[in-house]
């Protein structure tokens, strides 16, 4: 006997029904797509169908991202400017390939400190070893997915919470997202996310969003100089929680962005709010003071927010 297969015309009712409640809700629906492409071609992955859809998975945000853009009458090229967006300071570039660098050479004098033998000859398989997984993890390991969570979620985020909130949604988000590779510990990216938010929020650049993605996964994988250990993982939780503070502390909870006129007074469905010149650290001259009202009109946060109830405990694994 052969299968039932459900008319067209059903099959085409219930796609326009997804996509009209994507249309409401964009956040929502960008969350739910994520999850659904990256996790359907992880899960097989992980039950044997080769190491290769990891990577394909890892494009779910993009690839929901590009798709909520269009459903929702955005034009996907514009949204996609950001990822070529290159012309930005120096110091951000500096900021992005740097500051991981910096983070675990401060990890390695603190574990130094406490007695941990940590071997500087390391260093001699680790920079090239650190360089070869820059150039992977920038590609195909993990920086794809910056299109979608800064490129198109971040914004969103902040356009209903103040930036501190947001990033900590979005960072929830983004690790759950990573539940079938990392099991209890999805938490990792909270170790990460806020030094992403404050970038993208001075550059309104998502490729300095993969460099730094690119960076942070080498940093953790090559540059800690002594053996794993319980005193290694606390001294690097440790570190990465107190240099996002001091992050929040600086801004005073802004993380690069103008919140003199609330975000949240300007959304509408159909509109995005325009969002002032972003405020760095203090004392610092915003980077668009002078920009054009094409580059504010780039944002489409909308008023939809989705965020998991709750989770699991335990860090890991970074972004």
């Amino acid at each position: 006997m052969a299968p039932v297969t459900a008319p067209r015309a059903t099959v085409q009712r219930r796609g326009s029904r997804f996509v009209d409640w994507v249309r409401r809700h964009p956040l929502g629906g960008f969350v739910l797509l994520a999850y659904a492409l990256s996790w359907t071609a992880w899960i097989p992955a992980l039950l044997g169908a080769g190491t290769a859809m990891i990577a394909v998975g890892a494009f779910g945000p993009a690839v929901a991202g590009g798709l909520v853009t269009h459903w929702t009458g955005g034009s996907v090229r514009q949204w996609l400017r950001p990822l070529w967006r290159w012309r930005v300071p120096g110091r951000f570039y500096l900021y992005a390939l740097g500051l991981p660098i910096l983070l675990f050479a401060i990890v390695n004098a603190e574990l130094a400190l406490l007695g941990e033998n940590v071997e500087l000859a390391r260093l001699g398989d680790a920079v090239p070893a650190y360089l070869a997984t820059f150039l992977a993890v920038s590609l195909v390991g993990g920086g794809q997915e910056e299109p979608g969570w800064r490129g198109f979620a971040l914004d969103r985020y902040q356009a209903r919470h103040s930036p501190v909130r947001a990033t900590l949604l979005l960072g929830l988000v983004w690790g759950a997202w990573h539940l079938p590779l990392y099991g209890l510990a999805f938490l990792g990216p909270l170790l990460f996310v806020f030094f992403y938010t404050w970038l993208y929020n001075r550059t309104e650049s998502v490729l300095l969003c993969v460099l730094l993605h690119g960076s942070f996964t080498p940093a953790l994988d090559h540059l800690v100089l002594a053996e794993d250990s319980a005193t290694v993982d606390l001294v690097i939780v440790g570190t990465l929680l107190a240099g996002a503070a001091a992050l929040v502390g600086l801004t005073h909870g802004r993380l690069g962005l103008d919140l003199r006129e609330p975000a949240s007074a300007a959304i509408s469905l159909s509109a995005s709010p325009r969002l002032e010149p972003r405020a760095g650290l203090v004392g610092e001259r915003p980077e668009h003071a002078n920009d054009s009202e094409d580059r504010r009109r780039r944002r489409f946060p909308s008023t939809d927010g989705m965020c998991p109830a709750s989770f699991g405990q335990s860090v890991g694994p970074p972004p």
